[in-house]
């Protein structure tokens, strides 16, 4: 037939065979099929601050970004980025050779683990991790080798002897996510110190994934890898104004690092989207400089939602753990007579009407995140206490 291959290969890069549809599109797709409310995918139902919104409007209105901006991001926002790492955590770095402007956190790690892995390089991640990492890592045809996360005293924690163990003569780079998605993990700066120890160690290059910076709880601190001793000269920094700003679908990320290590993404990068999102780095570059009440300000909008969903969970019978940071709650479904997560979500739709994720899709080890299901509180608390009632009647159906 006219256009088909004889071929016996594969169509798909065999790199990519164990990464099909990601869990999102087809949890979202449900929500959709089902009318459920979707607690599944992390993005909010509201927008951010108006201000920032309009500072968007105007840049498309004058004329700003709407042609390529510069590869590197534009100087106004490479600026505030280097600012609010300087405000936040007394770390300085030069906007014109130290900071990167990316499509999103997700691009962020994609060029950094293309520019810095190579095949037969281990990259050691901590499971369960963000579905990217496992893509990413295998794009650049890096060998993943998972340390997990075990539940312990209502949260999941790092063994740092497991950790040890973990690297070998082969092991090129950490990656690192805290605050941590899925389980709301953030690092202590014990562990931290302990992390940063290894990789001086053993000479490792570390890319830390930081998005949730502004959203941590309670006592928890974010304390950012690269400040500690050792740390700067080898770390890449990942943040992003997506989940800090609550406008996911504008994909503005950024690295941060030094001069040597910036330049190998930025070579990577610049054949991935080469420039993205140009008004919306003018919008990005405003929010950043936003004064210290409205981050506390949001930490304590969404305080007040994790509490709302986890108490609801609790109610139905989940067992729940409290996130110390991120906006997504891990709860175990084994007390509702359940230990599959596949199975629970994908009949959660239709027997309450509310979508999550199971947790095995971030681990290698799937029998290890069996039990474990994802519910996102970032939306309005109407929605949130809906779905908590809802949620009510998961073990009578």
């Amino acid at each position: 037939m006219a256009g088909m291959t004889s071929s016996a290969r594969p169509l798909l890069n065999r790199r990519l065979a164990e990464f099909g549809t990601t869990i999102f599109a087809e949890m979202s797709a449900l929500a959709v099929r089902t009318g459920a409310i979707n607690l599944g995918q992390g993005f909010p139902d509201t927008d951010g601050p108006e201000q920032v919104r309009e500072a968007a409007v105007r840049a498309l209105r004058a004329g700003h970004g709407n042609q390529y901006p510069p590869g590197p991001g534009i100087p106004e926002l490479r600026t505030a980025i280097a600012a609010h790492q300087q405000r936040r955590y007394g770390m300085e770095f030069d906007p014109d050779r130290e900071v990167l402007v990316t499509a999103g956190a997700t691009e962020a790690i994609a060029a950094s683990l293309l520019a810095l892995v190579e095949p037969g390089d281990e990259v050691i991640a901590f499971e369960p991790y963000y579905d990217s990492y496992a893509a990413s890592i295998a794009l650049a045809g890096g060998t993943r080798v998972p340390v997990t996360l075990r539940p312990h005293e209502g949260s999941f924690r790092l063994d740092l002897d497991e950790l040890r163990d973990a690297i070998t003569p082969r092991t090129r780079l950490l990656l690192i996510n805290t605050p941590h998605n899925p389980t709301g993990t953030v690092l202590s700066r014990a562990e931290l110190t302990a992390i940063a120890e290894l990789a001086v160690e053993r000479d490792l290059l570390v890319v830390t994934d930081e998005v949730y910076e502004h959203l941590t709880y309670g006592d928890a601190e974010h304390i950012p890898l690269a400040t500690l001793p050792g740390m700067r000269e080898r770390t890449v920094t990942i943040g992003s104004a997506g989940k800090t700003f609550s406008f996911t679908g504008w994909k503005v990320g950024w690295v941060t690092s030094t001069p040597e290590l910036v330049t190998a993404v930025r070579s990577a990068k610049q054949f991935l989207t080469y420039v993205s999102a140009g008004p919306f780095q003018y919008a990005v570059a405003e929010a950043l400089a936003l004064p210290d009440s409205y981050f506390s300000d949001f930490r304590a909008t969404m305080t007040a939602k994790r509490e709302l969903l986890a108490s609801g969970l609790e109610d139905a019978g989940f067992t729940v753990f409290r996130p110390q940071g991120t906006y997504f709650i891990t709860t175990d479904i084994r007390p509702l007579g359940f230990d599959d997560g596949f199975e629970f979500c994908r009949a959660l739709p239709e027997r309450c009407g509310v979508v999550a994720v199971p947790n095995a899709v971030f681990y290698d080890d799937r029998a290890a995140g069996a039990p474990f299901v994802r519910f996102a509180f970032c939306k309005q608390d109407e929605v949130l206490s809906e779905a908590a009632a809802r949620l009510a009647k998961v073990r009578t159906r």
